[in-house]
């Protein structure tokens, strides 16, 4: 294997493995700082000796046995803690392959579940609480994740440390929290994924419509506390909702980059593998019981689109009365734009302008791009074509992602053809 392919697999092992050494060292520490600073000290070891040496034949528990080692010689240095070094030292003999089996064996899925809440701990903001679920739970570099949020490295990098320093010396205890606490913690974590695969899905800025990296790292993550969480019916809506929303990636832009909207994609190029992981998903939220959630519920108003074979086949009366509910469980001006949407669909567009038109000195959507946009749609369904070019061109201005602002002017130039 030449040295470039060697670097390529370290790369690969280390985005799969990191989150689990981080984990696990953050646990034996409580300093998820000191911890990343350590796996990385692995890291860098392996991408030393590797190439030389040739990767082990179970690389990702030659990095958990390094990283380990070294937090007990961190440890060994701070007299306080000799007896608990001494304790862990002696469960780090790790001289044969049984001892390296042992550690593949372990359940880390407490240590995951302590290293995710602690990333996404209210103490921070929505951006820390990104940038380091991203850093230290999808293994992505600073660089990367600028990338994804079209921001600086720098800016990125000022994000983790901050976030870093804050739980420092916020005394953040590096645990699982009471069950008093965990429902609060959990829509904390749940909000940064949905976060960021929203991001990922219709990116907010920039010339790309996805960034599907983003969305890959959510759902990822999404799949891994629906592992050690399996009991919570919106970790399950949440999956669910990615699930069904990612089967589409295909179909959602065009060869030359154009977004497609989602009554116009070709279903034939759904992925209905994801499809159908995101219907078992949603039925494992349901059968846990109660009512639903956020989460699950917008993954049952995607299941109804999944679930059409073509986009005249779609319940839009079904889609109408679960965004009633969502109205109810989460009252928000986007989310009865939504319902504007759906009641159109279902009843006609007179019923959605009526919802739309209230909204308009919504203080809210003052800036936000969809409103008139969705208003332009409505209105030339009702044959208003230059109202409707008017609220095209409006919307386009509001946009930030310039696919998205192409698509809108392509279709305010569409009302002023037809009105000719």
């Amino acid at each position: 294997m030449t040295e470039s392919a060697v670097h390529r697999t370290i790369e690969a092992i280390w985005r799969i493995e990191s989150a689990r050494i981080i984990a696990c060292v953050a646990r034996i520490l409580g300093d998820i700082g000191l911890a990343e600073d350590l796996a990385q000290d692995a890291l860098l070891i392996a991408v030393e000796r590797w190439p030389s040496e040739g990767i082990p034949a179970k690389p990702g528990a030659w990095l958990m046995t390094t990283a380990r080692r070294r937090a007990i010689d961190r440890l060994r240095r701070d007299k306080a803690l000799e007896r608990k070094y001494e304790t862990i030292a002696r469960e780090m003999d790790m001289n044969d392959d049984a001892a390296y089996d042992s550690v593949l064996d372990e359940d880390y899925g407490d240590d995951m579940l302590r290293l995710i809440v602690t990333a996404c701990h209210p103490i921070l903001s929505t951006e820390a609480r990104v940038a380091l679920t991203l850093r230290l739970l999808g293994g992505l570099t600073t660089e990367e994740i600028a990338r994804a949020y079209l921001v600086s490295e720098a800016t990125v990098a000022q994000r983790i440390v901050r976030a870093k320093r804050t739980l420092a010396e916020a005394r953040v205890p590096f645990e699982v929290p009471p069950k008093v606490e965990m429902t609060g913690r959990l829509s904390s974590v749940l909000e940064v994924i949905y976060l960021m695969y929203n991001e990922g899905y219709s990116a907010s800025s920039g010339s790309s419509w996805m960034r599907p990296m983003l969305c890959v790292e959510a759902l990822r993550l999404g799949r891994i506390l629906a592992g050690i969480v399996p009991d919570n019916p919106e970790v399950h809506g949440l999956v669910a909702l990615m699930e069904i929303q990612s089967s589409r990636f295909k179909a959602r832009v065009k060869a030359n980059g154009e977004p497609v909207l989602l009554l116009e994609q070709n279903r034939g190029l759904w992925d209905h593998l994801l499809i159908r992981r995101g219907l078992a998903a949603l039925e494992r939220a349901q059968r846990i019981g109660g009512p639903l959630g956020p989460y699950a519920l917008q993954a049952a108003i995607a299941a109804c689109h999944a679930r059409a074979g073509t986009a005249e086949d779609t319940d839009w009366v079904r889609i109408s009365a679960l965004y009633d509910a969502l109205a109810q469980v989460t009252p928000s001006p986007i989310i009865e734009l939504n319902r504007a949407v759906a009641l159109s669909m279902a009843f006609g567009p007179e019923i959605g302008l009526e919802i739309v038109d209230a909204l308009m000195n919504e203080p809210l959507l003052q800036r936000y791009h969809l409103l008139p946009s969705v208003r332009g749609d409505l209105l030339l369904k009702l044959g208003r074509q230059s109202e409707a070019g008017d609220e095209f061109r409006r919307a386009a201005s509001l946009a930030q992602n310039e696919r998205e602002r192409e698509l809108l002017l392509k279709r305010a130039e569409a009302c002023a053809d037809n009105n000719t």
